[in-house]
């Protein structure tokens, strides 16, 4: 068997995100980790939740050095453009296919908080291509194109733990701060605060 042919269940797998030093938890070898240990789509379902209206946020696993999300997307969802207030961050498609669009910050004013975005590179993620965001370049949006047809499920690793992040405008050259909120903690439901 190659590497990265088994599929892990989830427990396992965060077992073994638990066992790594914080010291590991570098763009390179978190990446390295994702590619060698994908995660079997079936052990997910208890932290599978959807919503027609929005991609849903499931907290799968939190300690003080890392969190672990499983987003549900249908056709046609995406997130706006944002950053991870500075965490780093990897993605793994265990379901389906998603786009991330990169951007690179041109101008920008804090204090009128009014910037000017480009795009840069582009993505395409499946089950065998998960990725690290660049932490020079942090800001990028994900989506599940409409022409895509199928929900897709996105496994996404952030280090450290963060609730806030910038959401950016690209038509009104803008970006203002936003809380973010789970859709679910451990497979249950969180009451989503009125925004």
């Amino acid at each position: 068997m190659r590497i990265g042919d088994e599929r892990w269940p989830i427990d396992r797998f965060v077992a073994a995100l638990d066992e790594l030093p914080e010291r590991d938890f570098t763009v390179a070898s978190v990446l390295r980790f994702l590619r060698c240990h994908p995660v079997a789509i079936d052990s997910l379902r208890p932290y599978l939740f959807w919503d027609a209206q929005r991609y849903t946020r499931n907290l799968i696993h939190k300690t003080a050095v890392y969190e672990l999300l499983a987003l549900c997307w249908e056709p046609g969802q995406r997130a706006a453009i944002h950053n991870h207030d500075g965490q780093l961050c990897w993605m793994a498609v265990p379901l389906g296919r998603l786009t991330v669009q990169n951007y690179r910050a041109k101008a920008q004013d804090p204090a009128a908080c009014v910037c000017e975005l480009e795009p840069t590179v582009g993505y395409e993620m499946g089950p065998a291509s998960p990725l690290a965001v660049e932490p020079g370049e942090p800001i990028h949006d994900v989506a599940n194109p409409p022409g895509f047809g199928e929900r897709a499920v996105s496994l996404h690793l952030y280090s450290r733990p963060f609730d806030h992040c910038l959401v950016y405008d690209l038509a009104g050259k803008r970006y203002a701060e936003r809380r973010l909120h789970y859709t679910t903690i451990a497979g249950k439901p969180v009451a989503r605060p009125d925004t």
